[in-house]
């Protein structure tokens, strides 16, 4: 399977990282579980429950990095993943599109900043700002 990542250069993303706003939408328990997407070297620091998967955030001591992973792979759905260092709207690195099985990884390097991520399946969607700090 080939996840498409797409640079955006603009702070509105696909995935709705904006300056300030969190929408937080009820979920479901998960399922899902993260099978290192990222690579080897990275550890979850994080999760969100979605309604038919999880958006885990990983790290591997320079470089962020977020997957979204289905509870149970099937036909294609829309799933997004979004990583941004907190306030630079020109670092979003979105993948948003129809997958199986997960959508991303993306990747931002940020050492010792805030951050922001979020994932999507569906309508279903969660989003996190200034974490993960220093």
């Amino acid at each position: 399977m080939i996840n498409a990542k797409k640079t955006v250069a603009v702070c509105a993303s696909v995935i709705g990282i904006t300056a300030g706003m969190a929408v937080f939408l009820p979920a479901t328990a998960s399922a899902a579980t993260y099978g290192g997407q990222c690579g080897k070297g990275y550890a979850v620091i994080d999760s969100r429950d979605l309604d038919g998967a999880t958006a885990f955030l990983t790290y591997n001591g320079k470089t962020n990095c977020v997957v979204t992973v289905r509870d149970q792979p099937g036909k294609p759905v829309r799933m997004g993943a979004g990583l941004r260092r907190s306030g630079v709207s020109t670092d979003v690195v979105v993948d948003d599109a129809k997958y199986t099985e997960f959508a991303g990884p993306v990747k931002v390097d940020a050492k010792g900043e805030c951050i922001d991520w979020g994932g999507l399946i569906g309508d279903d969607q969660s989003q996190v700002f200034r974490v993960h700090c220093g």
